[in-house]
């Protein structure tokens, strides 16, 4: 992979909060850097080259999560935050693309759902059986501890309903509520349209909702290579390269060569 100019990493480091003086250490740090990104990774490090609540807590380019992360400060105080943040309900929280657990500013929202959720009428032919049984509970009960889900639902494994949950996050259907650790570690599971039901009623066509992402995605990484925007979200190629050059159009970014973008305003 070709190295970035060092003024894009510095860019990257402002607003991936890659500076120890930019650090997050609250609930409201979390939010308001989420809300200016667009959205951010949870618990992953420097390997995604993407920006994250981890590396935003160690404030540093280089934040790896360490093996042991029970003992680790950083990685203790970045997920006690991720709690914290799921509680508010300020911002979305769910795993979203390619299972990575993703935080999403409410504007967000409609343009993730354009691209891979499932409306209603599409739930009989684009979900599984188990991840139908989880929905049928959770609308008739609105919120159930994973525990509680799994017996309402008839499942045998636990297997099954992380799968089935999993699979509803991904489609944005389920997203956690809290986060219970007294007297026992579980999530306290609900719908996603009983969390942001505004944000979820907004309706776009996918190459409108891809054209956004993709403003979004370089909005907060300032430069953009060959490959990286179909990398980081399973676009195809065409699909990025379209997106791409209507920002060019726009006058949002600049072509520098092929497959290689830049953003006007910095």
């Amino acid at each position: 992979m070709r190295p970035l100019p060092e003024e894009i990493e510095q860019y990257r480091d402002r607003k991936w909060h890659r500076e120890e003086s930019l650090r997050v250490d609250s609930a409201a740090d979390v939010e308001a850097m989420v809300e200016d990104l667009g959205f951010s990774l949870g618990l992953t490090d420097v390997r995604k080259d993407l920006p994250s609540v981890y590396v935003a807590v160690c404030g540093r380019r280089d934040a790896h999560m360490p093996k042991n992360v029970q003992k680790d400060y950083e990685a203790s105080r970045a997920w006690v935050l991720k709690d914290e943040v799921i509680a508010r309900g300020k911002v979305y929280y769910s795993k979203l693309v390619k299972g990575n657990s993703m935080f999403l500013a409410p504007r967000m929202i409609p343009v993730f759902n354009a691209i891979w959720g499932v409306s209603k009428k599409a739930e009989k032919d684009e979900l599984s059986d188990n991840a139908r049984k989880v929905l049928k509970v959770l609308r008739k009960e609105w919120e159930m501890a994973t525990s509680d889900l799994r017996a309402a639902c008839g499942f045998k494994e636990k297997t099954d309903l992380t799968k089935a949950v999993d699979e509803l996050q991904k489609k944005m259907k389920v997203v956690p509520l809290e986060v219970v650790y007294i007297p026992k570690f579980t999530y306290i599971w609900t719908l996603a349209e009983a969390r942001f039901p505004k944000e979820l009623e907004i309706k776009m066509p996918r190459d409108e909702a891809v054209r956004e992402l993709a403003r979004c995605y370089m909005s907060m990484c300032g430069m953009t290579l060959l490959g990286d925007l179909s990398r980081a979200f399973g676009f195809y190629r065409w699909e990025s390269g379209r997106a791409n050059h209507q920002l060019v159009d726009e006058g949002f970014a600049e072509r520098l060569g092929t497959g290689i973008y830049k953003l006007v305003t910095m």
